[in-house]
């Protein structure tokens, strides 16, 4: 029995107010007054002087603002790469990723990309990452995907939806300042906190768990329980607990992996571009045969919250693009193995996930 040696986050600060502490954190990472570091930014962000003033800018330093309607793509990733590299006579010291989790992706991801040669497409898939990518930060500014801790960066393809999954991915230092999710919006809040409330659902009940993975999603379900369902949290309170729960959860499938949610999700955001967090609740709210307990207390967080979730958005499409939304769910084999059983693919048949999708 081979065992993971999995890699982690190096290095980690929490608490509110530690944002301030980013210029210090990086001075001891930079290369030289010809190798910038880059900022990615969530451009919610953009003309918000109470964050962008504490990004200090020295030398050739520079702040990217990323749109983030739609999920990263493989072609954003290289158009990004290229310009970095046609814009700098040297390497950059470090990317620095501040945003949810489109900006923590493409920051993970470019940074691979500024060492690895050719296109991101060919290396979304397992393990095909053969240098380490250049210094990179998060600052995660929504509470959820687990995107700050994970060794994946999720990317739509020319062909498929997938993450450049690999020992090189995981940031060198996150900083964790639940003061950065102050002005979420309520909808944006629940879906992203219930990625967050899958992850542990389908890790906790998939068959690849162990109690690696078992200690972690437990202390993020039991913090999801607390922040959506009880009402004594202070909003602070709530910030602070939901920001670990995120972290918890990305841990807890470090070492096992997501389900069925999951992959049925990647069909939704590649045809339609559905974002993660959404579809993993457009998905979820239909899964009580696999995940009984946690769809029925998913629908109580539902409706305690007063969230409505979009209906028919599968309503008007052809067959040959209820094939395609199948092909990429079903080629997240790992998702299937985890949720199912090695023997997966005698169970799971093409019209049982055609039906899922007619539903949504």
């Amino acid at each position: 029995m081979t065992y993971k040696n999995y890699p982690m986050v190096s290095r980690v600060v929490f608490g509110r107010g530690s944002f301030n502490q980013l210029d210090e954190i990086l001075a001891p990472n930079r290369k030289g007054r010809n190798a910038p570091f880059i900022f990615f930014v969530d451009d919610v962000f953009k003309g918000n002087h109470w964050l962008t003033s504490r990004i200090r800018l020295s030398y050739k330093d520079k702040i990217i603002f990323i749109p983030t309607l739609e999920e990263p793509k493989t072609s954003q990733i290289d158009k990004l790469v290229e310009d970095i590299i046609l814009e700098f006579s040297e390497l950059p010291s470090g990317i620095i990723g501040i945003g949810g989790g489109t900006v923590m992706d493409i920051a993970k991801a470019v940074a691979l990309m500024l060492t690895n040669k050719g296109e991101s497409k060919d290396y979304q898939g397992w393990d095909l990452i053969k240098q380490p990518a250049i210094y990179h930060v998060g600052v995660p500014t929504i509470s959820g995907t687990g995107a700050e801790v994970s060794r994946t960066t999720i990317l739509t393809g020319p062909e498929r939806k997938l993450g450049i999954n690999s020992d090189f991915t995981p940031f060198d230092q996150v900083i964790l300042d639940p003061e950065l999710t102050k002005d979420v919006p309520k909808n944006q809040w629940f879906f992203t906190g219930m990625d967050c409330y899958v992850h542990c659902v389908e890790s906790l009940n998939g068959t690849y768990l162990n109690t690696f993975s078992q200690s972690y999603g437990e202390k993020a379900l039991q913090l999801c329980n607390e922040i959506f369902l009880e009402n004594n949290l202070s909003t602070e309170e709530s910030q602070d607990k939901l920001m670990m729960a995120s972290w918890h959860g990305g841990m807890s499938i470090a070492y096992s992996q997501v389900g069925v949610a999951h992959a049925l999700s990647y069909g939704l955001g590649y045809l339609l571009g559905v974002k993660h967090g959404i579809g993993n609740c457009i998905v979820f709210d239909h899964l009580e045969k696999y995940y009984p307990e946690g769809v029925a207390v998913f629908k109580e967080m539902k409706a305690k919250h007063d969230i409505e979730l979009p209906k028919g958005i599968c309503a008007d499409l052809e067959d040959y693009q209820f094939e395609t939304m199948i092909d990429v769910a079903l080629s997240l084999e790992p998702l299937w193995e985890n949720a199912i059983g090695k023997n997966w693919k005698t169970i799971i048949t093409r019209q049982e996930l055609l039906e899922l999708y007619k539903k949504m």
